[in-house]
């Protein structure tokens, strides 16, 4: 049996005016709706100790509607906004299972320009699409790879990045990527200097994309402080500095999704540190390294692609001392500056680089965490996690 997961499909498309100002509208009606239904559902509970749901919200949206102030909610599709209400629920109940915190406000120049279609919405043929009150003219989509032959989007977003591109992504039910099974065990550490170290030894440069652009960026900040506020010549300032950001962004993703492809295709168990981003960046001496490095983003990667091709990944714990222990003999050191790259263990003489030791110490933890049965194979397509097991 043919083993499905749920995928989706970026693609960047050039509008015409016409369909670049209808979505404009969308975004800021899509936000505004958010924005309502948050305000009435605060109010009710605030004033009313009353509870209220999707259903009483899309109800109040099609009351919204018929105000003279809010009439020009009809011009675009309803979709988007019903959608707009559905996301809006998903967060309150993400925030009573304590995954999330407490629904906040769209604001107008932070808050993602993005608009998302249901089947009933948009009309799809390949190398077609079509959304609902545009329907006369199709997207201009770089179909930059083809949807699986039979696949079906059920879903469309359309957004728009702060450097002024379009984008449409198509989320679908495909096939799994198969990958043969292999005995391959891998463990990674992350770094700064280095930015990825394998057990096996091999080492992955940390580019510093942003480090490469910093000048280039300098320059474009100090021209965009000068504008006058509101001013065309201050929007055109904002859009360079904003398509700096952007190619730092796309080289550093183009990065990780070529490291992470590799990992889970050659590997069977991939072990990786759980890593305190947040905390970390409170050290403002390696706040910008690290948020360049971008650990976070290597992570969810990894776990999607190793989802999708029956991978085993396990996130060993942030206070395991992986760092400190000798991989060969087990000795644990006190202390260790992060100034020491390579140590000897006191204990066997053995001599460590300090991030392939620390690689090393993460295969084995994590092994010693998996292991079932009588030859000690982990479990394929799991996500585990060390806990207080070690």
């Amino acid at each position: 049996m043919v083993r499905v997961v749920e995928r989706g499909y970026k693609y960047r498309f050039y509008p015409t005016p016409a369909q670049a100002g209808l979505l404009t509208r969308t975004f800021g009606c899509v936000r505004l709706v958010y924005n309502l239904g948050l305000q009435a559902r605060r109010d009710a509970w605030e004033q009313r100790r009353e509870s209220l749901g999707y259903g009483a919200t899309s109800a109040l949206l099609t009351d919204w509607k018929k105000t003279t102030e809010l009439a020009f909610l009809a011009e675009v599709s309803c979709v988007p906004l019903q959608q707009a209400l559905r996301h809006l629920d998903t967060a309150y109940n993400r925030f009573y299972k304590g995954e999330s915190r407490f629904p906040r406000f769209k604001s107008r120049k932070r808050s993602r320009r993005s608009a998302e279609f249901t089947a009933s919405a948009f009309t799809y043929r390949p190398g077609e699409l079509r959304l609902a009150k545009l329907m006369d003219t199709p997207l201009q989509v770089v179909w930059s790879r083809p949807l699986p032959e039979g696949v079906v989007p059920s879903t469309v977003t359309v957004s728009q990045d702060r450097a002024g591109r379009w984008f449409v992504s198509l989320r679908c039910e495909a096939p799994a990527t198969v990958a043969p099974t292999t005995e391959k065990v891998v463990g990674i550490d992350a770094g700064l200097n280095r930015l990825l170290t394998f057990s096996t030894g091999e080492l992955v440069g940390n580019p510093r994309q942003e480090r490469r652009e910093r000048g280039r960026l300098a320059r474009a900040q100090r021209v965009l402080a000068r504008k006058e506020k509101g001013s065309r010549n201050r929007e055109k300032a904002r859009l360079r500095v904003a398509r700096v950001h952007a190619r730092v962004a796309d080289r550093r993703r183009d990065m990780l999704h070529k490291v992470t492809t590799r990992l889970v295709r050659e590997n069977q168990v991939l072990v990786i540190e759980d890593l305190a981003v947040r905390n970390m960046l409170q050290n403002h001496t390696l706040a910008r390294a690290i948020s360049d490095a971008s650990w976070r983003l290597f992570r969810t990667l990894l776990e999607y692609k190793a989802t999708e091709y029956g991978r085993t990944l396990i996130v060993v714990p942030r206070w395991y001392p992986s760092t400190r222990l000798c991989s060969h003999c087990g000795l644990r050191t006190e202390k260790m500056e992060l100034s020491v790259r390579v140590w000897t263990c006191t204990g066997c003489d053995n001599r460590h680089d300090r991030d392939v030791n620390a690689a090393r110490n993460l295969v084995a933890a994590g092994l010693a965490v998996t292991a079932c049965g009588a030859d000690g194979r982990p479990q394929r397509g799991t996500t585990s996690r060390a806990g207080d097991r070690l």
